[in-house]
């Protein structure tokens, strides 16, 4: 027993965030994990169309899916520059999606790092709405056909997280508890990164998709996403540690739980709108 907790505890030790070079370029987990994410994504809308018999064909699910990787990639970065790096924007503004920066003096391939959920989600949002707009389809109807799949590929992105070792929990003396080499102290710490990819994303995703025909009125699976997500995400929190150059913000809170609160009022705004609109959205 003893053998494997320490096993446990070492794993993200033994990680190493790059799958092999390209040359002088390294292929790396993370970014490997965003193309597994949309993949997934795909195949499951793929799923419905053949299973659910969903009113969408293929070329409208592919263009969804790339108005969604671009949404999601300003989205987060703008997100995470707003929600937590707006000094780093007046300092040097070009970082923010530059994937090319100086470090000691010379310029390397760094790849843009740091990327807020929450922006992500605000930015596939406003992509979705102009794309449905676009081809003139109902906005509620088009987010709840897709939203249930997405808690299933948000997953990929959380195991990019832990196999970089970044976005760590807190301190805890739990045998459950792992050393992340990136934390300074050396002391074990919970893996939120994990938490997150099994709550917000398995277990969401296994809701969101037992109920995925039965959306009782438009808007209400896109509107559940955001409040399973906001409300999950609010406790796994408590285990996640804040980051450094913010702390805890608010009566103890974190930025990420104020969030979670502005996800959970959100979602009482969709699931009011769609009520609204339920004798009106075909």
């Amino acid at each position: 027993m003893e053998a494997f907790v320490d096993w446990w505890q070492h794993i993200p030790g033994n990680l190493d965030p790059v799958i092999f070079y390209l040359g002088r370029f390294p292929v790396r987990w993370y970014g490997t994990m965003y193309l597994a994410a949309f993949a997934t994504v795909y195949l499951m809308m793929r799923y419905r169309i053949s299973k659910d018999k969903i009113d969408f064909d293929e070329d409208f699910v592919s263009d969804a899916i790339m108005w969604a990787i671009l949404g999601l990639i300003l989205g987060a970065r703008l997100g995470y520059v707003l929600f937590y790096g707006l000094s780093d924007f007046f300092a040097e503004p070009w970082k923010i999606l530059s994937p090319v920066n100086k470090v000691g003096g010379s310029w390397k391939f760094t790849g843009i790092s740091g990327m807020s959920y929450h922006g992500g989600l605000i930015g596939v949002i406003v992509g979705w709405y102009w794309y449905a707009a676009r081809r003139k389809v109902p906005f509620f109807k088009f987010t709840d056909t897709f939203i249930p799949a997405v808690p299933l590929g948000y997953t990929f992105g959380r195991l990019g997280n832990f196999i970089n070792g970044e976005l760590y929990g807190r301190v805890t003396e739990s045998g459950i508890g792992m050393y992340f080499s990136h934390s300074r102290d050396g002391l074990l710490r919970h893996p939120s990164q994990l938490y997150e990819a099994f709550f917000e994303g398995i277990v969401l995703f296994a809701v969101l998709w037992f109920l995925r025909n039965r959306s009782f009125f438009p808007g209400f699976i896109s509107g559940l996403y955001v409040f399973g997500y906001g409300f999950v995400r609010f406790f796994i929190e408590y285990f996640r540690e804040p980051d450094d150059h913010i702390g805890f913000v608010f009566i103890g809170l974190t930025t990420g739980q104020l969030l979670c609160i502005a996800m959970l009022l959100s979602a009482a705004v969709i699931w009011y709108l769609g009520w609204s609109t339920r004798n009106t959205e075909t």
